[in-house]
């Protein structure tokens, strides 16, 4: 199977404990015969030993052995799996309220998200926790999946009383594309095969939902975004001139001959060419990775952005983002912090905290001086450099960004730009 060029599509799992995420995504590598001969082995030895009298597919996916032991998730996994049509990377996200952290790491660069929720207990306030950070990130489609309806005997009207419970709730929310499908995950009911015990459901299965979901215009194609992450400049005789800008196209499409302009310094070029794996492209767009020249000699470096003369992002110090604090250390006002936007990296301060969300009520929680882990807030920074901004509403890319430890260097923040 040539996969070559076919399109990656990520998505991200999220649902309660024990709604059956492990179980469906073992489903879906299963059934799409993605999981090796002898994977499969030590998944049904494990069962027997289980005293199990079917193969329990959620052994598939629950790789940590504190998991195991617990028979839950409770850390990001990735999987990648791929069908003639597509290739997919799943992540799978905890269901516990103490790992939204987690969630929004496995969601955040995801095109779709599923949402399980159990037939017999319909929407739980996971489900609006998760329904509401797909919709903060800006998931730009969501498939519901009612899982264990075999659990309700493939009731019509379980399956639609909770469709329209999700629609009452998400209609709150800003989430464009929503699709349900009734599943049972243990007995493969339209995960990969279409369901006889449901002949009232009409609609198409997971499967053919996750291969033939429309995601290439999901990415923004009208504001050109090139951050640049290395200047290439090989010092040959043969090339000594030569100097490349790499990087990752994150909006709009550039061809050779456009007129550009370079930032920080403003100064206007032309494109000479874009090379992809050392061949000439005629254009290159969001998501690829790229090396262009330009027909000036311009000083750029790490950092700059390359965007067209008359469609430039904001250029500013002060940012509105609304962040997802991730570390046991609570994050105060007038903390200095390390920011990663783009190819951009840089000291910060923290000027305001304005409020906390309330994930279950929606609600704003005002007056508070410190975000602890797993909270989202809307906070004011002020960065010790001008960076190129788009709100995340316009562009995922340019509109996100990373809080760094400056001692460890690890992530304890990921932030989405507000600024209008």
């Amino acid at each position: 199977m040539n996969t070559q060029n076919t399109e990656l599509l990520r998505f991200t799992t999220a649902g309660s404990v024990d709604d059956g995420k492990s179980t469906l995504i073992g489903r879906l590598l299963y059934d799409s015969k993605s999981i090796f001969q002898d994977q499969l082995d030590a998944v049904e030895q494990s069962s027997k030993k289980k005293g199990f009298d079917y193969v329990d597919l959620s052994l598939v996916t629950d790789g940590l052995k504190s998991e195991r032991e617990q028979g839950i998730t409770i850390d990001v996994a990735y999987r990648y799996f791929a069908t003639p049509k597509r290739k997919f990377i799943i992540a799978d996200t905890p269901g516990h309220i103490q790992y939204t952290r987690n969630m929004v790491t496995g969601a955040s660069t995801a095109n779709l998200a599923i949402i399980l929720i159990d037939a017999r207990k319909g929407m739980l306030e996971q489900t609006h926790r998760h329904a509401f950070i797909a919709s903060l990130l800006r998931i730009p489609h969501a498939i519901v999946c009612v899982n264990k309806m075999d659990l309700v005997e493939y009731s019509q009207e379980v399956f639609e009383n909770i469709v329209s419970e999700f629609n009452a709730f998400s209609s709150k929310l800003d989430i464009k594309d929503v699709q349900f499908v009734p599943i049972s995950a243990l007995e493969g009911d339209n995960v990969v095969n279409r369901s006889e015990n449901m002949a009232w459901y009409e609609g198409s299965t997971l499967m053919y939902h996750l291969e033939h979901v429309h995601i290439s215009s999901d990415y923004n194609h009208i504001d050109c975004r090139f951050p640049v992450q290395s200047v290439i400049r090989p010092h040959t005789l043969e090339h000594q001139d030569y100097r490349g800008y790499a990087g990752r196209v994150d909006g709009g499409v550039f061809k050779p001959g456009d007129k550009v302009k370079v930032l920080p310094s403003g100064f206007s070029s032309t494109i000479k060419d874009i090379q992809l794996n050392g061949d000439a492209i005629k254009e290159a767009f969001a998501p690829m990775s790229v090396t262009m020249t330009l027909e000036d000699e311009i000083d750029v470096s790490r950092g700059g952005m390359i965007v067209r003369e008359n469609n430039v992002p904001e250029i500013t110090q002060d940012l509105e983002v609304l962040v997802t604090w991730m570390h046991e250390r609570p994050l105060r006002n007038r903390t200095k912090i390390v920011i990663k936007h783009t190819t951009n990296e840089c000291m910060a301060m923290v000027k305001d905290i304005k409020y906390k969300v309330d994930i279950n009520t929606l609600h704003r929680i005002e007056g508070v001086d410190a975000i602890e882990m797993n909270d989202i807030a809307r906070i004011s920074i002020r960065s010790s450099q001008p960076l190129f901004i788009d709100p995340y509403s316009r562009n995922r890319q340019t509109g996100s960004l990373i809080i760094i430890d400056e001692q460890t260097n690890e992530t304890i923040g990921a932030g989405m730009i507000l600024n209008k």
